[in-house]
């Protein structure tokens, strides 16, 4: 009994580093068949690989391109001069924008109500269009016009901080973040000058750095 149980042992012992080996084996085989079909799709398919990086990397190239083509448009930039009734209000937008502007003729018209679109501007009578700027000036007051953004403020769906131009640094207005137009994202300033009231917002995320870089910095008002 002892002898068998003796090579019962020793074959236990055995068992073990047996199935290490085999198990390494299969490890090995896997590893190598995964490195071969990796190698066998690599060579199968090595044209098409690099002809899919080199448009990807074209691709970005040309959206650089584009890109810096349309910053380099939006320089000299186009001067907007309004009456002298209402400000002499003086805005400089991108050159590559268009704008339609219903000015009036004389101080009992309409106020100012201006609409600046990259391109083509879109129809103002469709609600549903973006803007890329905006610029109103009312006979409107100061206060009524700043009390609809507050409620925006409490609501949580506009950010309401006080504004000052260097260019008009005598009069303080408010600048909202946000909400500044029905289901409109953007950014706006509102000013009282006088006894009207100037707004000039963009309505879209994607112009607020033209907003902040190009008109806020280059527009005027005589108080």
């Amino acid at each position: 009994m002892s002898i068998v149980r003796a090579q019962a042992g020793a074959v236990n012992i055995l068992l073990v580093p047996l199935i290490l080996v085999v198990l390494a084996l299969v490890g090995t085989g896997i590893f190598a068949m995964s490195a071969y079909s990796q190698a066998e799709d690599y060579k199968n398919n090595t044209e098409q690989k690099i002809s899919v990086a080199v448009n990807e990397a074209e691709s970005k190239v040309s959206q650089q391109k584009d890109k810096a083509f349309a910053e380099q448009l939006k320089s000299p930039y186009t001067v907007y001069n309004g009456p002298s009734a209402y400000g002499s209000l003086r805005i400089q937008y991108p050159r590559s924008w268009s704008a339609y502007i219903d000015a009036p003729t004389n101080q009992t018209s309409k106020p100012i109500n201006g609409y600046f679109s990259p391109g083509q501007v879109p129809s103002v009578s469709d609600p549903n269009n973006t803007f890329a700027l905006r610029v109103q000036v009312a006979q409107q007051a100061y206060d009524s016009v700043v009390k609809t953004y507050t409620t925006k403020a409490k609501n949580g769906t506009a950010t309401v901080q006080p504004y000052q131009s260097a260019n008009i640094p005598n009069i303080v207005g408010v600048r909202i973040d946000g909400e500044v137009q029905n289901k409109k994202q953007g950014a706006m300033i509102i000013l009282p000058f006088r006894d009207k009231t100037l707004q000039m917002w963009t309505e879209s995320n994607d112009f607020k750095a033209d907003f902040n870089n190009i008109i806020l910095p280059n527009f005027s008002l005589v108080p």
